[in-house]
């Protein structure tokens, strides 16, 4: 029978597709590019990303701390690493979904009023949000308007966000939220809810 961490892992699995994708386009030379996060350059998105993957994996192991080993500003194919490491964090999951990990630990410098631990399957289910926005922001990033976000993924993603993004916010992970054009669809509605205008593009005219 399948678990709730099973189900969260593949959630992680579809969201992990089109940020790879998106993570094979990155050149040296796109570093410099604006993204739908106005904070940052895509140098520093794939950095903030890295971090973010590197927590998720530690937090296979039970424990969830405050940064993890990053792969520094000094690598070479930051986009190549981050690839690399997706791979590792899905293959990480699913064996703590076998071994059955219920929930993980939280270091006591994260500070209160924080829980002592969290589910496994919301902390997954959080990491499938978080890597499937910053998918978004990479591809828009590079100035390709299809979407890699595709409705029934966003559709999965948005009872997540709904249960999340309130603390996602408090942790920089997400701007404050845009209202949603009327009638609009899954994609359209998780962007607005995790700050993001569905319409960002890079650049004007035509695009891939």
């Amino acid at each position: 029978m399948s678990t709730r961490l099973d189900r969260a892992v593949g959630l992680l699995e579809r969201s992990l597709i089109g940020t790879r994708e998106a993570l094979g386009r990155v050149r040296p030379a796109d570093l410099a590019r604006p993204t739908p996060c106005a904070a940052w350059d895509l140098g520093a998105l794939l950095r903030h990303m890295d971090d973010s993957l590197g927590c998720y994996l530690e937090a296979s192991r039970g424990l969830l701390g405050l940064s993890s080993a990053a792969v520094g500003d000094d690598d070479a194919d930051p986009a190549a690493s981050l690839r690399a490491r997706a791979c590792t964090l899905l293959g990480a999951w699913s064996a703590a979904a076998e071994q059955g990990l219920d929930e993980v630990a939280l270091d006591a410098r994260v500070g209160r009023p924080s829980p002592a631990a969290l589910p496994a399957d919301l902390l997954v289910s959080t990491a499938a949000l978080e890597i499937a926005a910053h998918g978004w922001d990479v591809n828009r990033s590079l100035g390709h308007r299809h979407d890699l976000l595709d409705e029934p993924l966003a559709a999965a993603l948005v009872p997540v966000a709904r249960c999340t993004v309130g603390a996602g916010r408090e942790a920089h992970h997400f701007a404050a939220p845009v209202v949603a054009a009327a009638g609009a669809g899954s994609r359209d509605l998780l962007l607005a809810m995790l700050g993001r205008d569905p319409g960002w593009t890079a650049r004007p005219g035509p695009l891939g």
